[in-house]
C-alpha cells in the first residue's frame, strides 16, 4: 500500500521577484523578524501535525503581523522551506567560510550532531512526508559545498568540471545515505565517529 503524500514544498521555479528578495541581505530587524517566524514553526509543528498548522497560529506565537508575513513568504510551506534553506546554506559553506584548513569537505561532525539534537524534528518531517524535500534540497546544496572543498583541497590536480561536478553529486548522495543509516540505526555511532567514516569514502574513493 503506498503512503499517502504530504504537500511538495517546492512549487516550481522561483519568480525573479522571488529570487530577488531572497537574495536580498536582511537588515538586523528583518532577520531577527524571520528569526521568530521559523522558530514559532518548528514549535508548533513538533505540537501537532503540520497541516493543522496555520499562518495566523504562527503569527500569534512569534508575535508578528500578518502583512509582515506575507512581505517574505508566501505561505507555511515557503517557511518552512526557508528554515531548511538557511540550515542546509549553513552547513554547506561552513567550512569555506571559517576558512578551514583541514581536507574535510562537509562539516560532517557538527551536521549530525545538530541532527541527533533535533530527532524529534526528524520524525516530524518524516511523518508529514516532507524529508524527501528536505533531501532534495541537500542533495543540491551539498553538491556545491563539497565541490567548492573538493577544489579547494588541491588534491586531484586537474580535474575537469564536469568530473568534479559529477563526483561532487555521487558524494553528496553517500553522505544523505550515511546520515539516513545513522538515523534509522537511532544514531548509536558518535558524530565524530561518522565524519572519520565518510571522509574515509571521500578520500579512498578519489585516489
Amino acid at each position: 500500500m503506498s503512503r499517502k503524500q504530504g504537500p511538495r514544498l517546492r512549487r516550481g521555479p522561483r519568480s525573479e521577484e522571488d529570487h530577488a528578495m531572497r537574495q536580498r541581505r536582511p537588515d538586523q530587524r528583518t532577520r531577527r523578524t524571520c528569526e521568530r517566524l521559523g522558530s514559532a514553526l518548528i514549535a508548533l509543528i513538533q505540537e501537532k501535525p503540520i497541516e493543522k498548522v496555520t499562518v495566523q497560529q504562527v503569527l500569534d506565537r512569534a508575535s508578528v503581523g500578518r502583512s509582515t508575513f506575507y512581505l517574505h513568504y508566501r505561505d507555511k510551506n515557503d517557511l518552512l522551506l526557508s528554515q531548511l534553506e538557511i540550515f542546509l546554506e549553513t552547513m554547506s559553506t561552513a567550512l569555506t567560510s571559517r576558512g578551514e584548513k583541514s581536507h574535510r569537505v562537509m562539516p560532517v561532525e557538527e551536521m549530525f550532531a545538530h541532527i541527533g539534537s533535533q530527532r524529534k524534528l526528524y520524525r516530524v518531517l518524516a511523518d508529514a512526508n516532507r524529508l524527501n524535500d528536505f533531501f532534495d534540497l541537500a542533495q543540491e546544496y551539498f553538491s556545491r559545498g563539497i565541490g567548492r572543498r573538493l577544489g579547494e583541497s588541491g588534491r586531484l590536480g586537474r580535474v575537469p568540471k564536469r568530473e568534479l561536478d559529477a563526483r561532487a553529486s555521487a558524494l553528496a548522495g553517500s553522505l544523505l545515505s550515511l546520515l539516513r543509516w545513522w538515523l534509522d540505526r537511532g544514531a548509536r555511532e558518535s558524530p565524530r565517529a561518522m565524519d572519520e567514516l565518510f571522509h574515509r569514502m571521500v578520500w579512498k574513493g578519489l585516489l
